[in-house]
């Protein structure tokens, strides 16, 4: 039986999980609508953060290739800036107070847990950035591609066929890597003040257990944040606190 550590240790056991229906993924996103409706400001709050940050990358990091890693990179980092949504949606479900400032308590609260498992995000994301700007500077050379050309078509189109489909056969082996130690694990870490080690064994095995569902939710995500980004970010104040409260209620729903 796993015992869920509460003192800053290293329990490694994962929690039993439950199996889903390979459509609960859109019942996750309609109950994340509903929190997202119940506090839309300290939500929107959130989705505003992540946008203008965005909107700095890539108005100042104007070196396509450096453009085109930190894209991709924004779906390997990503998981860890749900945890202010994760925690409106705990605190909504608890009857607690539901505000921005009251969110923001979960990185004081679980700050080693998450600053763990966000370093191992950011080691991932950086190995994904290296290998990333290597293989465009190997397809393109100096003829570098426009900005707009880069985040929204027609890099590809300029890499040979073996170097295109090692750019996104890369990518996407380090995003499934992510997304397999992360679906839940933010929010196993708020709600059981579990450890980093505990959130990822867990995640894995929601993974491993329920495939075809978590196949459907990842397609989900990556539509989303497609959607995000090509509209210029502006889309992504509504996206990413909805996949961050959508996130909480996959939890509730795949962890017993």
């Amino acid at each position: 039986m796993t015992t869920v550590n509460h003192l800053g240790g290293y329990a490694v056991q994962p929690l039993s999980v439950s199996r889903v229906s390979v459509i609960r993924p859109l019942v996750w996103l309609w109950r994340g609508f509903g929190d997202l409706n119940h506090s839309p400001g300290a939500s929107l709050a959130y989705g505003l953060m992540v946008s203008v940050m965005g909107a700095i990358i890539l108005g100042f990091w104007r070196h396509p290739y450096l453009i085109a890693a930190s894209i991709t990179g924004f779906l390997l980092v990503g998981p860890l800036l749900t945890a202010g949504p994760c925690e409106l949606s705990r605190r909504r479900a608890a009857g607690e107070a539901v505000d921005f400032d009251a969110s923001l308590s979960v990185l004081g609260l679980h700050r080693e847990a998450l600053a763990r498992f966000g370093a191992g995000l950011l080691t991932i994301g950086a190995l994904w950035f290296a290998v990333s700007t290597l293989i465009l500077t190997v397809a393109l050379g100096s003829a570098a591609p426009s900005v707009s050309g880069t985040l929204w078509g027609g890099v590809l189109d300029q890499m040979t066929m073996v170097q295109a489909i090692s750019y996104v056969v890369i990518g996407a082996i380090l995003a499934g890597l992510v997304f397999a130690r992360s679906v839940i694990s933010i929010p196993v870490i708020i709600d059981r003040d579990a450890d980093a080690q505990t959130a990822i064994n867990t995640s894995k095995r929601v993974m491993l257990d329920d495939l075809p569902a978590m196949i459907v939710w990842s397609v989900l995500i990556v539509g989303l944040v497609a959607i995000g980004f090509a509209t210029y970010l502006v889309g992504m104040v509504v996206v990413f606190p909805l996949l961050g409260h959508a996130t909480w209620h996959a939890y509730r729903d795949l962890v017993r």
